[in-house]
């Protein structure tokens, strides 16, 4: 998915967000702003939102001298999703429909996101997530490709998701015993994406294997992922990715088994993808 020229003003108001978040000094925001527009100004519009804004990220952590400018948030983000673990576990035991009740768990958590252009409140979602309709509905589909696959490649998204990736995939593997399932996380500090140290401070680690793309960009990259991380994908009977960044970088493929597990939060992707701002969406490639 090609950069818009709508995408300028929402990446222009991430940067604000930095300057907010770490309290920096009004010069300090001043220097950030205009590291910012410097970019923006230089954008290839002929790559996606994650390619343009990694480099404009790059370079604010670089001038503020911190490797992870969200570290604290993500920190903040996973003890949060605790709080809904038990609910969404309760539900999913409750239902006759289990892995639905797992998707949309795993969407549910789809609501963190920093880079979004609307945010959504975490309990709101919660509590209506399970009586929700997909606006693009291929669980069926994704149900029929589970039952057959023995490789599953699941592409984290955000900090805090991955305490409901976890139910979802403890799910999964719980109703298909003998899927082989991998976790792709970012491979450096981007945006409050899932990196490896944060996962294993989830325990992701314990229930899943563990990868770690090589991906610095808020979407999984193949021309910058390692060797072993595109075998896989490469390779993968069923792909699950989650969130927009994701989308971005992978919904103009083809010939993967890929379903993009979202919930819509920019006019851009909802344009893109057929569907309305707030949709949850199960799509398959």
């Amino acid at each position: 998915m090609k950069i818009s020229s709508e995408c300028l003003d929402c990446i222009l108001n991430q940067s604000t967000r930095i300057s907010d978040f770490l309290k920096v000094t009004p010069a300090q925001a001043k220097q950030i702003t205009k590291i910012a527009k410097q970019h923006i100004e230089n954008f290839d519009h002929n790559l996606t939102p994650p390619h343009n804004a990694t480099p404009m990220y790059e370079d604010i952590a670089k001038y503020l001298q911190v490797k992870d400018i969200y570290a604290l948030m993500k920190d903040d983000a996973s003890k949060k999703a605790l709080e809904f673990d038990s609910t969404c576990r309760d539900y999913i035991e409750e239902t006759n429909m289990k892995l639905l009740g797992a998707i949309k768990t795993a969407i549910a958590g789809n609501v963190i996101d920093l880079a979004a252009e609307v945010m959504f409140d975490l309990e709101d979602e919660i509590a209506k997530i399970f009586k929700t309709d997909f606006a693009i509905d291929d669980f069926e589909e994704l149900k029929r490709k589970l039952s057959i696959s023995k490789c599953l490649v699941y592409l984290a998204d955000n900090a805090g998701e991955e305490i409901f990736d976890k139910i979802c995939i403890e799910t999964i593997k719980e109703i298909y015993p003998n899927i082989e399932v991998y976790y792709f996380v970012r491979g450096k500090p981007i945006i409050n994406d899932l990196t490896v140290e944060h996962a294993k401070k989830s325990g992701l680690d314990k229930i899943t294997t563990l990868i770690d793309s090589g991906v610095p960009t808020p979407g999984y990259t193949k021309e910058f992922a390692t060797k072993e991380a595109n075998e896989l994908f490469n390779s993968a009977d069923c792909i699950i990715s989650k969130g927009m960044g994701n989308y971005e970088c992978l919904g103009d493929g083809d010939n993967f088994p890929i379903f993009f597990l979202l919930k819509v939060k920019c006019q851009v992707v909802a344009r893109e993808i057929g569907a309305n701002l707030g949709d949850i969406v199960c799509k398959k490639l």
